[in-house]
């Protein structure tokens, strides 16, 4: 037995997932083993393959994959494209980059729009890429969504306009792997052909479901896919899922808290469940303000309500300050990734949280700050505390929650 004292409280942990799991979740996850060939596991698989398309705002099919959201983007690319054709791709920051580097691995040819992190994906340097493309050698746009190394949100709906007014035809691949359930996505009405998602973020599930949610064009594209793919392969999917099956072992008891997340979700409302993000959002980047540090987003039109990215002074290390937090308050902040590294620190506001816990993730943030004498003023808790506070005198709130 180990002789370190123990902590009392919870572990606020404030990283931009996996996130916390709701003991409700917990529980729905926390049962038997059955057989997931039989009858019962037939009525559950075809529930969640019903209730699931809700949160992506789809009417078309959803495929499930054992796998992280690193899976999904495999294979998005693999039953869609084909070796050697060109991807146009935006660097938001540390997972385009990673997205990226596996679209060059599988032998495609991505065209990376450089960036500094410090905004979304650019909807008018895509179109003057695209414009450019007069022989639509362009296969598919990758997009990610929500960027939760550099904390920047990218504006689908102006991507997807720009796509549609120059009539070019390529995919759209969009990663929602941190916005799904946290942001608003409308996979259908934003004519996105792939959409990418992972169980452990807005999810509120531990790591281990990848989504691909896919329009019919993507499913006509996948007919003449020349990769080679068995384990990611929607054909062998959609004639399993069709009766309540999969073509191989599922991640049972995930599906199970799969189940009840959606529930819950579908309880608070997708709407209060977005609006609650934003909030959160805004009062954090107040907090940074008030503090007198900086937010990585430097444009206000690509401000995340998943993350936020925080700019340390030069010369004090993000990391050393994180140890501290930890050590001291037993509050686990998000690394810096890439060529932040070391630089920032991340405050994640994802998942099943609210106003209390943004409160004390604050707070701590704040008293760390003192602690490590990093250069600061004080009040940034208190700042987000204001905006909390006025937030929850509007009366529409006061309804949603009541109901």
């Amino acid at each position: 037995m180990s002789n370190r004292p123990r902590s009392a409280g919870r572990h606020f942990l404030q990283i931009p997932g996996p996130t916390p799991i709701p003991d409700r979740v917990l529980r729905a996850v926390d049962m038997p083993i059955i057989d997931h060939r039989g009858p019962e596991f037939q009525k559950l698989a075809r529930r969640v393959l019903e209730k699931v398309k809700g949160i992506f705002k789809t009417k078309s099919h959803v495929f499930i994959f054992p796998a992280s959201g690193t899976g999904g983007w495999e294979a998005a690319l693999v039953n869609c494209l084909s070796p050697g054709d060109r991807v146009l791709m935006f660097e938001t920051g540390q997972f385009a980059t990673l997205w990226k580097t596996m679209a060059a691995r599988l032998g495609l040819k991505p065209e990376f729009i450089e960036s500094d992190w410090r905004i979304g994906a650019d909807p008018a340097q895509i179109e003057a890429r695209l414009k450019a493309d007069t022989a639509h050698e362009i296969k598919a746009v990758c997009v990610v969504h929500n960027e939760t190394a550099s904390g920047t949100t990218a504006p689908l709906a102006e991507i997807r306009k720009v796509m549609d007014g120059l009539g070019h035809p390529a995919l759209l691949f969009v990663d929602a792997v941190s916005s799904l359930a946290s942001i608003d996505l409308r996979h259908d009405e934003w004519g996105i052909d792939v959409t990418i998602a992972g169980s452990q973020k807005g999810l509120m599930l531990p790591p281990g479901l990848a989504f691909n949610a896919v329009s019919a064009k993507a499913l006509e594209a996948s007919k003449t896919s020349r990769f080679s793919k068995s384990y990611w392969a929607w054909d062998d999917m959609l004639a399993n899922n069709a009766n309540g099956f999969f073509p191989y072992t599922p991640a049972t008891n995930l599906l199970y808290g799969l189940d009840v997340a959606l529930d819950m979700l579908e309880e608070e409302g997708y709407d209060n469940v977005f609006a609650r993000h934003i909030r959160h959002g805004e009062a954090t980047r107040r907090a940074v303000v008030a503090w007198g540090l900086e937010v990585l987003c430097r444009d206000p039109k690509y401000y995340s309500p998943v993350v936020t990215s925080v700019l340390l002074p030069p010369g004090h290390d993000a990391d050393a300050f994180r140890a501290l937090v930890l050590e001291t308050f037993n509050m686990s902040l998000g690394t810096g990734l890439g060529r932040v590294a070391g630089k920032v620190f991340r405050i994640g506001h994802v998942g099943d949280t609210n106003d209390l816990t943004i409160m004390g993730a604050l707070s701590g943030v704040e008293m760390g700050l003192e602690l490590a004498g990093i250069p600061h003023r004080k009040g940034g808790a208190a700042a987000a505390m204001e905006y909390l506070a006025a937030q929850a005198k509007n009366p529409t709130r006061k309804l949603a929650a009541a109901e």
